[in-house]
């Protein structure tokens, strides 16, 4: 691998790269990435591989395995340049055709094109794809010109450019000046202005620093930072190391969850590349700065997504957060000063940096620059990671981007942030996906989590989902998330039992506010907001479960039973037939019924009925 000891290096590098990948008559893009794994994308490109040995095309064809392209939900994926090809759903037995007829003919497989939901029509390229084609994927495009375990690549793009001007060109001061004037905060949940973070760690005492990439992404249905990181790991190096020279920084870690193994694996590739290179490690480019990253895998626990927590599972203790009157800034690993940001904060930096912060700062909102990726799932039909501008109104992202509820539903809620964010109502859908005016909703941005509800969602069993998780994560060290979330998590359970009380709504609210005003941690703090926000924007649905004993979305098994409706019933005997408690009675051409002696309101026959002959009282 060459050696790279300065500028001049690097920019040669580059140009031969480039020279070379530009010998390639077609570059074939694979998704690689977690979700298309999962759908076998491996096989593809084994196929892709084997079949243009066969046909000797290798010197001609380019074949790029990248991480995520987003539209999870249509792979595995395929763009064929020159042309922007989009295929999708790919499977092995394709692979012959695609040689055959548009690699080599130039034609295209319709069967394999993109058909629009709405339209009916099929697309050929994914810049028009409507969910491609409503977002602004500054970040997330990036992936796609990259093979994550390639350096070359990365190089090739402008890779390390920014690192490189970071120290030949502009001081740590101006550095930090350019970061806070882009308006770049903090994409892990808090929104705190990175600029302002960077500098408290540059003015803090001692020549002992260390700065953490933050990768341990626990909330239910996000995936962006392991998007980014398994897709794009040399992004996320190259700015760490421009904090580290802000901040005066020699080592930093990568802390990632145990549970994303392939984000740990290209993580630790990219950084050994790097250091093969001499990009990593002692006096890089010739320069007086060193700088060296080690990767520490998590054990699971949600609370260390909280800084403190973190620090304290990297030095080997149990991963419990401190009073927040000590900041990590000043006191942090080691009790050294210590910068922490996400995955997606640092993949920012090296672009801020290359193109100044008012290019930066153009995007976004008056509070909230730049873009954000969210992960949008649930009742949608387009499910997959998003990438939009700050400052774009919810609704764009559910109906322009999703393309509305599923099966022409309504789209009754959407939480963002998480477990610790909110529950926000149709009348909301139009609030700008902005820091302060989510949080002023009673929600929040959180990571960028955002799970769609339909109308066959009851917002009080949401609730109690979501304190069942918080409980099982709490690490109990604060009496107020200890107990309260408890106490709450109790409540919220009689009320889907049937067995609430009016009164228990004042009590559910005050232990809510006490939680938020009291807790040691962040995770503590925000754990009653999908209480607290399911009672303000739902709260006729807590009514109904207590005064009524009724749960209007046929979801709390103790308040319905199930019904075979008489004048839908064909007589089929598929619900006898798969019922596990032998509830349904009816001989074939005979209607059926349901004995609610027996029936245990699990809902399969419910599932299982093609007639929709059965509904919930």
């Amino acid at each position: 691998m060459t050696k790279i000891n300065t500028i001049s290096d690097l920019n040669a590098l580059r140009n031969k790269i480039i020279n070379e990948q530009k010998k390639f008559k077609i570059t074939v893009t694979l998704c690689g990435g977690t979700g298309c794994q999962a759908s076998g994308s491996q096989a593809v490109i084994d196929a892709l591989k084997n079949e243009l040995a066969k046909q000797q095309l290798m010197q001609t064809v380019y074949v790029r395995r990248t991480g995520c392209h987003g539209f999870c939900e249509q792979g595995p994926l395929m763009v064929i340049e020159p042309g922007n090809i989009f295929y999708c759903h790919i499977s092995p037995e394709d692979v012959f055709e695609i040689v055959s007829k548009t690699i080599l003919k130039g034609e295209v497989i319709e069967k394999l094109l993109y058909k629009d939901p709405v339209s009916g029509n099929l697309i050929k390229t994914e810049k028009e794809i409507p969910f491609y084609k409503a977002q602004d994927r500054h970040l997330l495009s990036q992936n796609m010109k990259v093979d994550p375990c390639s350096i070359e690549d990365y190089i090739a793009m402008g890779g390390y450019a920014a690192l490189a001007k970071t120290i030949f060109e502009i001081p740590p001061d101006r550095i930090i000046k350019e970061i806070k004037e882009s308006g770049l905060r903090g994409r892990g949940g808090g929104g705190f202005p990175t600029g302002r973070k960077w500098a408290e760690c540059y003015e803090a005492p001692g020549n002992e620093k260390y700065v953490i990439c933050n990768a341990d992404e626990g909330d239910p249905g996000a995936y962006m930072d392991r998007c980014v990181l398994e897709g794009n790991p040399h992004l996320i190096i190259e700015g760490m190391m421009i904090g580290a020279w802000a901040v005066g920084a020699r080592e930093g870690y990568v802390y990632v969850r145990n549970e994303y193994p392939l984000a740990v694996k290209n993580i630790k590739i990219a950084i050994q590349q790097a250091m093969n290179m001499g990009i990593l490690g002692e006096k890089i480019f010739g320069s007086s700065f060193s700088f060296h990253i080690e990767v520490a895998r998590g054990g699971g626990a949600f609370v260390c997504g909280e800084s403190t927590a973190l620090m304290a599972s990297i030095e080997g203790k149990v991963g419990e957060p401190r009073p927040k009157d000590v900041h990590t800034v000043v006191d942090g690993l080691w009790n050294k000063p210590t910068t922490l940001n996400n995955v997606e904060t640092w993949a920012n930096v090296p672009s801020i940096i290359l193109n100044g912060s008012s290019w930066f700062a153009s995007k976004g909102s008056k509070g909230s620059k730049g873009t954000k990726i969210l992960a949008l799932t649930g009742h949608i039909k387009n499910t997959g990671l998003v990438e939009v501008p700050m400052g774009t109104p919810i609704r764009t992202v559910l109906f322009d981007i999703g393309g509305g509820a599923l099966n022409g539903k309504t789209i009754k809620a959407v939480q963002t942030g998480g477990p610790s964010g909110g529950c926000l109502p149709d009348s909301k859908f139009d609030l700008p996906i902005d820091f302060d005016a989510l949080y002023e909703a009673g929600s929040m941005i959180g990571s960028g989590g955002m799970v769609v509800m339909g109308k066959e969602t009851c917002m009080v069993d949401v609730a109690k989902y979501f304190l069942t998780f918080l409980q099982d994560e709490s690490c109990g060290k604060c009496v107020p998330c200890r107990l309260g979330i408890d106490r709450m998590l109790e409540i919220i359970t009689t009320i889907t039992e049937g067995r609430g009380k009016p009164e228990q709504i004042e009590l559910l609210q005050e232990l809510g506010d006490t939680i938020s005003q009291t807790s040691l941690c962040g995770l503590g703090k925000t754990a009653a907001n999908p209480v607290l926000s399911t009672l303000r924007y739902f709260r006729e649905e807590y009514d109904a479960h207590i005064n009524e004993k009724r749960c209007s979305a046929g979801v709390c098994q103790a308040l319905i039973t199930y019904r075979i409706d008489p004048e839908k019933c064909t007589f089929c005997g598929v619900c006898k037939s798969t019922c596990p408690h032998n509830a349904i009675i009816g001989q074939k051409k005979q209607v059926h019924s349901i004995d609610l002696q027996l029936c245990q309101k699990c809902g399969i026959c419910r599932s299982e009925c093609k007639f929709d002959a059965i509904f919930v009282n």
